[in-house]
């Protein structure tokens, strides 16, 4: 083996910057704690995605410690033989005489025992690449890509192309700025679903680890990096998730406050009951998002901009036109909800938004009572806190979302629908509504509307 000339860093040291890393330390904080250069953590950081690229598990006593390397290397330097070192490390003959003979150094055509040199050596031939599933498995890899890449259709099968988007650069998060509309299963929802549609395929089989990894490592696997893209967050490096801001609060009368649900609103066996919210974007635009707490089915509420918005300066008090004022909003509310049965349309659960201030108007027109969350607790509406997270890949923060028809938000809608989900057993909302709809038209089925 010809001599790599200086070694790199040891494993140990790389081991001890990733279990800082998992600590809470970041990239660079890490480093200098374990004794290399800002530079280098972040390095290593970045070309590991956020991830450790080797085992975080020390080497067991069968291996020669880099340590023992040291102490071969200053007992050769003293002229003792092999078997007084092999006496001294307690070691058998047979392993310091292999050592001495397969990791010396060979600089100047010389055998030469350097610890930093050996470790090097037998760090190197102790790896066993294995090619990645997925760059070996064509069909696994297609499946995959196309899940997490592939192009969103509406019902019909018309392909919708959404925005402009601008070629991915490597950065870790897209800021304020369009991103491609893909069908974006997450890595967890493709791994399950592969159990779904090939139940008795062996090869047809990856763990969402092994996908995060190809994405995430620079050199692992057959994704290409910027696949990243279609994750939810985006992002190229695995990081803390953001907490969401807190919402802002509108006066409700204590008739409508949470706690005065019907109790079997709480009880996801029990369809019907639904949590809504806004998601807002720039110049005053937004899209209404409903979703229903047992099959998580998701509606996307058009509000369109009003007749006379952006032609006169915006007065105080005035007529809200930008779409989501409380008789705009009532009006789009009423004619997503009145498409649902009575009996999948019991009761709604909204923030402190003042949008929602006709909700006494809204309960009389849909028969759907309406209950609002204390204020600061978005936890209360779980289901729309993390199906607005989801939207957002297709609506990001800083975009104008009043571009999007009806239509596109059709498409949007549709294609969250036909996610499988981990909570669902693995089928989508769409195959689980489909049966809260069918047991809701059978004949003799009470309702409780």
């Amino acid at each position: 083996m010809v001599s790599p000339g200086a070694p790199k860093t040891r494993r140990s040291v790389e081991r001890a910057f990733w279990r800082e890393v998992a600590g809470g330390l970041s990239s660079e904080d890490a480093a200098v704690v374990v004794g290399v250069s800002a530079a280098v953590g972040a390095r290593w950081f970045r070309q590991g995605g956020g991830m450790p690229t080797i085992t975080l598990t020390e080497p067991g006593g069968r291996y020669l410690s880099f340590a023992e390397r040291e102490e071969i290397m200053l007992l050769r330097e003293q002229r003792h033989g092999v078997r007084e070192i092999a006496r001294r490390l307690g070691r058998d003959p047979g392993t310091i005489s292999r050592e001495l003979r397969r990791n010396a150094a060979t600089r100047g055509g010389k055998l030469e025992y350097r610890a930093s040199v050996a470790q090097w050596k037998a760090e190197l031939m102790a790896r066993r690449p294995k090619p990645a599933k997925l760059a070996t498995n064509h069909r696994l890899r297609e499946y995959v890509q196309e899940r997490l890449d592939g192009g969103m259709r509406l019902p019909g099968g018309t392909a919708v192309n959404g925005p402009p988007v601008v070629a991915w650069q490597g950065r870790n998060k897209p800021h304020r700025q369009d991103r491609k509309w893909s069908t974006a299963w997450s890595p967890q929802q493709i791994s399950k679903r592969l159990e779904v549609e090939f139940p008795d395929d062996e090869s047809m089989r990856i763990s969402h680890e092994a996908i995060y990894q190809s994405l995430f490592i620079e050199g692992r696997g057959a994704l290409k990096r910027e696949l990243v893209a279609a994750l939810r967050t985006g992002r190229a490096l695995r990081k803390p998730r953001a907490r969401s801001q807190n919402k802002p609060q509108a006066h409700v009368t204590a008739d409508v406050v949470i706690s005065e649900r019907p109790a079997e609103a709480a009880d996801r066996a029990v369809p019907g009951h639904w949590e809504g919210d806004l998601i807002i974007g720039t110049n005053r635009s937004a899209i209404g998002t409903l979703v229903e707490r047992s099959s998580r089915s998701t509606l996307l509420v058009h509000l369109p901009r009003l007749e006379g918005y952006g032609e006169q300066p915006r007065t105080k008090h005035g007529p809200a036109l930008s779409g989501y004022g409380a008789v705009a909003m009532n009006v789009a509310l009423v004619a997503s909800l009145t498409t649902l049965p009575q009996q999948l349309r019991k009761t709604l659960t909204w923030d402190r938004g003042k949008e929602l201030s006709e909700h006494a108007q809204l309960a009389l027109d849909t028969g759907t009572k309406v209950f609002f969350a204390d204020p600061h607790s978005p936890w209360q509406r779980p289901t729309n806190e993390n199906t607005n997270g989801l939207l957002r890949q297709y609506f990001p923060k800083g975009t104008d979302l009043s571009r999007w028809s009806a239509d596109d938000l059709a498409a949007v809608a549709f294609t969250l629908n036909n996610r499988p989900r981990k909570a669902l057993g693995w089928k989508t909302p769409a195959e689980v509504f489909a049966e809260q709809l069918q047991s809701t038209q059978q004949p003799g089925v009470a309702t409780t509307g």
